[in-house]
């Protein structure tokens, strides 16, 4: 009866170590394929088809050190659909020692890893200060190199052409969103009219003087208007309310130092690039309305909004960068008031769920602006510089963040 049962009772102990072994080598199997996975996707999105699947298997051999599998197979696969994705999959067989007496030499193993990544996508406005201030100790020289510094981290994160869009938004006293729109019907011409025309007296310069002497005033051509905007009504000045009639419409304004002209959301690389460079230091500061412009960019009329795919999820970012207290707006010439408007303006942009970096260059004996730090969307986001060269090194942190974020696994 011994002899009998020592059989069977071999058998299975057998076929625990070789089932122990099996299940040893898939451990191991599934571990690698991965870790495979992981490692192929830092470089995955701008590989063949070929050289990718020699890179999966060449990493998988390295990391898969069981010689008891055999005829080991891997395939490799990445897809860019609802963000970035490589798939590996293998098989192998594990010879066996003991159960081959029952008729199985080998026992097989399969496995699969996917690493998933970039399926985040950026919006960002570079709202960038204009005013004649930045022409002093190489700020506007720093600034023009940090922004095409961030444009190029942007670039790099961007897999897709639709990963990353950038607005860039140069401001002083006013914003210019280019004279061609001057037949556009998101503009309201009354205050432009009154202050740019002739009277059938040319003894009298203003309107007001004009219509007082009962004398004719003739509006000035809109084509001749430069393209400058002024803020909306009070409150439209802080909102992103798409311009449709009465207030909401934006006021061109004849400033005599009107800034670059701005830049909707765009992926052309160049063309961006070329708008940094166009940027050139005058007039006075007015962040409030840099800052609802930018907002605007990213998200209503007059502008084109490129569509979000369901598939993504989508990051908004404002960047405010600004090296002197506010001075100026349509209102008011003092800080404090234009602090006051700005202040709903931060509000109402973080309160939509869009993320708020502000830099305040700070290179003379300004005070540290307290709208500014309570403006960004958390204290890590708020910078207060001190010298120039410090915009290059803050605008490549940010870009880092934003890349890692865009890229996050």
């Amino acid at each position: 009866m011994l002899a009998l049962t020592a059989i069977p009772l071999m058998g299975s102990v057998g076929a625990a170590v070789d089932f122990t072994r099996a299940n040893a080598a898939r451990a191991a199997f599934q571990a690698s394929l991965d870790a495979t996975a992981l490692m192929l996707s830092k470089t995955a999105a701008t590989q063949s088809g070929g050289d990718l699947q020699t890179q999966a298997t060449a990493t998988f051999n390295a990391l898969f050190t069981h010689p008891e599998a055999k005829n080991i197979a891997i395939t490799a696969a990445y897809s860019s659909a609802s963000g970035s994705k490589v798939t590996i999959n293998g098989s192998a067989n594990v010879e066996t020692n003991f159960l081959g007496v029952f008729g199985y030499s080998q026992l097989p193993i399969t496995g699969t890893a996917t690493s998933t990544w970039g399926n985040t996508r950026l919006r960002v406005a570079l709202v960038l200060d204009n005013t004649g201030s930045m022409s002093r100790d190489d700020k506007m020289t720093a600034l023009k190199s940090a922004s095409q510094n961030l444009l190029n981290q942007l670039k790099a994160a961007a897999v897709t052409a639709d990963d990353v869009y950038i607005s860039v938004v140069p401001f002083n006293k006013d914003v210019n969103i280019g004279s061609s729109n001057y037949s556009q019907s998101w503009l309201r011409w009354d205050l432009w009219e009154a202050a740019n025309g002739s009277c059938s007296n040319s003894t009298y310069k203003t309107q007001g003087s004009c219509v007082y002497h009962n004398k004719i005033w003739t509006p000035a051509d809109h084509s001749t208007w430069n393209g400058c905007l002024t803020d909306r009504d009070q409150n439209f000045d802080t909102t992103n309310d798409a311009p449709g009639a009465g207030s909401t419409l934006y006021p061109p304004e004849q400033y005599k130092s009107c800034p670059t002209e701005l830049m909707g959301l765009s992926n052309d690389w160049t063309a961006l690039s070329a708008k940094i460079d166009a940027m050139q230091p005058a007039g006075n500061t007015n962040q409030a309305i840099g800052l609802q412009m930018g907002w605007q960019t990213l998200t209503a009329s007059p502008f084109t909004v490129p569509a979000m795919d369901p598939n993504y999820k989508y990051n908004q970012v404002i960047i405010l960068l600004t090296d002197g207290l506010n001075t100026q707006d349509r209102w008011y010439s003092n800080s404090s008031s234009i602090d006051t408007r700005q202040q709903k303006t931060c509000d109402n942009i973080k309160a939509a769920g869009v993320t708020l970096y502000t830099v305040q260059v700070n290179t003379g004996s300004d005070p540290t602006s307290t709208m500014l730090k309570s403006c960004a969307s958390d204290t890590s986001k708020f910078f207060l510089l001190t010298s120039a060269t410090q915009i290059v090194t803050t605008f490549n942190q940010i870009g880092t963040a934003l890349s890692n974020l865009r890229l996050a696994m």
